[in-house]
């Protein structure tokens, strides 16, 4: 061996060794590496293709449907070749994430896949029957941030009603909870406060992933549709985002990074005032203040109140856009000291509380703060400078008893709860429709399905399901209920060792008001009710839209005999004649055009007409 060949040897052996002590050196001073968790469509790639083997692929994702090498999962399941990918489908923001919030979304052919991209946010909420022609079964890989008003969760819920309704199949990619899986905040919403969130009411923190959340309303709503979760793999409750390992994509354009995701289910509580969250800063729902506020005191108001796991230094600002664009504004930056102590929806509410006894003559809360929270009571209780403790004991009883006969049923990943144990799939009965409500002496269809925990469907005959009806308003005969009395029951249908039940609403269908309002794209016509219906029909025909709703009944603003709604500066529609008409209600859209595209978002409480430009 030459000289200058040993001695490049020596060199090479003395750096191997030294790096070999830093690592060890770096080791002994930090401790060992942070568990790393492989997310759901890993798994299901490497594990669990046999879930779609023959079947046509619908995939509801955006940008931070990606593996660890943050390759996208439209990418990865459409170049895999025992994949039969056929659509897409983009929730609020979009597919690729370049929407703002709230925007409608237009539907699209993808540049990079050349296949359809279906939006799931604006005018259409839930995947219509057309949507689904191509489509067997839809996979759902997308970043939540445990929040119960970030929309995407929602949009898992409505693609699963739209699956019960049209015989799909249903994969969940499961991904991580960022603010963790342990701690549950907040009031369980209630019916009176749903919009977005239609039947799907959870506490502001939930504590559940994904998975978890999807498994959990498949059997509390008895949707009956087989339905998969590819697990995460080294996932545990106790881990907040920076444990995982995974690359952060922003989750939203004002969710920029892991500190916003894990304050907002907190901070976002001072939305819905006149308040500031940050938005139109870098530092959104990190940053947070108001209009004349002294941050000093602010800041040394909220340091004083001993909140576990955070501390707050002053901070000015003047937000880019937003409701407050070019105002100066004061208040703190919120800084996180240890995630695993701090209580989010105290969090929130303090910040509130301090801000507006700092300025109580100019603080003021929207209409909608009720919807925000998710508790009638909660807009009463600030106004009125209630303790934030008292606030927060109002809903705790509630909350702990859903968070024990509930959710911990459906939990996916340890560590469990006290007296809980892992959810064990069984299989799940549904029925349809999912929205029961009828007048008196009206009779609905009913259908039973389902699948065992093989994932099989269920051959069932209707003449051997049991129906039961409680609360006295009625019977169900051959798979048909006839309501004959006033008020609130369920339908509990069992089928061998299956159960699922309906909540029923008899009560009179009472038209209330019919509004509407002319966007950029579409002109939307709101029917505004009394109660939730599905049972509504809504036929085309030249030059015209025709609803019918039967036992509807004229009330509230309209004309109790019928009458005309003049919409001027529309392109499509004119005018809007409404009748009582034998025993239904029906409205005629006078249209511009001989045909119409339309769409039929779903509401509470309302049947909504997007009659498109």
């Amino acid at each position: 061996m030459k000289p200058y060949k040993a001695a490049l040897g020596v060199i090479v052996f003395l750096l191997l060794l030294g790096a070999s002590a830093t690592g060890v050196l770096a080791e002994s001073k930090t401790g060992p590496q942070k568990s790393k968790v492989t997310p759901g469509v890993e798994v299901f790639l490497q594990e669990h293709l046999d879930w779609v083997e023959g079947k046509r692929v619908g995939l509801i994702t955006n940008p931070t449907g990606v593996d660890r090498n943050l390759v996208s999962t439209s990418d990865l399941l459409n170049e895999h070749p025992d994949v039969e990918l056929t659509a897409l489908f983009g929730p609020e923001h979009g597919i690729r994430g370049d929407q703002e919030a709230g925007e409608y979304v237009e539907s699209y052919i993808d540049d990079k896949t050349g296949l359809p991209v279906y939006s799931l946010y604006g005018p259409t909420w839930k995947p219509t029957e057309e949507m689904l022609e191509d489509i067997d079964v839809l996979l759902f890989d997308i970043q939540d941030i445990g929040s119960n008003v970030y929309t995407y969760i929602y949009t898992l819920g409505f693609a699963m009603e739209a699956a019960a309704e049209n015989e799909k199949e249903v994969i969940v990619l499961d991904r991580p909870n960022p603010i963790g899986g342990i701690r549950v905040e907040g009031p369980l919403r209630s019916e009176e406060t749903v919009s977005f969130m239609g039947r799907f009411l959870l506490p502001v923190r939930h504590g559940m992933t994904v998975g978890e959340l999807a498994t959990m309303w498949n059997h509390e709503y008895s949707m009956g549709i087989d339905l998969k979760v590819a697990k995460m793999k080294g996932w545990k409750r106790t881990m907040h985002y920076e444990d995982t390992g995974l690359p952060w994509v922003m989750t939203s354009p004002n969710i920029p990074t892991k500190e916003s995701a894990y304050l907002y289910a907190g901070t976002e509580l001072v939305e819905d005032t006149n308040l500031s969250t940050g938005l139109g800063t870098t530092k959104p729902f990190e940053l947070v203040g108001g209009p004349g506020i002294d941050g000093e005191a602010l800041s040394a108001e909220m340091n004083q109140r001993g909140l576990a796991g955070v501390s707050f230094r002053p901070a000015y600002y003047t937000p880019m856009f937003g409701t407050q664009e070019g105002q100066w504004i004061g208040g703190v930056q919120v800084h996180i000291d240890d995630p695993s102590k701090i209580n989010l929806v105290a969090l929130g509410l303090h910040l509130v509380d301090a801000m507006r006894d700092q300025k109580p003559e100019r603080f003021e809360m929207t209409s909608s703060y009720a919807n925000l929270i998710g508790d009638p009571d909660v807009p009463r209780m600030i106004l009125d400078d209630q303790p934030v403790e008292q606030i927060i004991d109002s809903w705790q009883n509630e909350l702990e008893t859903w968070e024990e006969e509930v959710r911990n049923k459906y939990l996916l990943y340890n560590p469990y709860p006290k007296g809980s144990k892992p959810y064990k799939n069984e299989g799940a009965l549904g029925i349809s429709p999912l929205d029961v409500s009828a007048s008196v002496n009206q009779s609905i269809d009913l259908t039973v399905s389902g699948y065992d925990e093989h994932g099989e469907k269920l051959d069932i005959d209707p003449e051997e399901v049991d129906w039961t009806v409680n609360g006295d308003i009625g019977k169900v005969l051959n798979g048909v209920f006839h309501a004959s009395r006033k008020g609130k029951g369920e339908l509990r249908a069992e089928y061998g060792d299956y159960t699922a039940k309906r909540q029923v609403d008899v009560s009179t269908t009472w038209l209330e008001n019919i509004r509407h309002g002319i966007q950029e794209d579409y002109t939307r016509v709101v029917f505004d009710l009394n109660k939730t219906i599905s049972n509504y029909r809504l036929e085309e025909e030249t030059g015209q839209l025709r609803l019918e709703i039967p036992h509807g009944k004229i009330g509230g603003e309209l004309e109790e005999t019928g009458g005309r709604i003049q919409i001027n500066n529309s392109p499509v529609i004119k005018n809007i004649h409404y009748e009582r008409n034998d025993d239904r209600f029906v409205a005629v859209f006078d249209l511009k055009t001989e045909e119409i595209s339309y769409k039929t978002p779903s509401y509470s409480s309302r049947i909504v007409v997007d009659l498109m430009h």
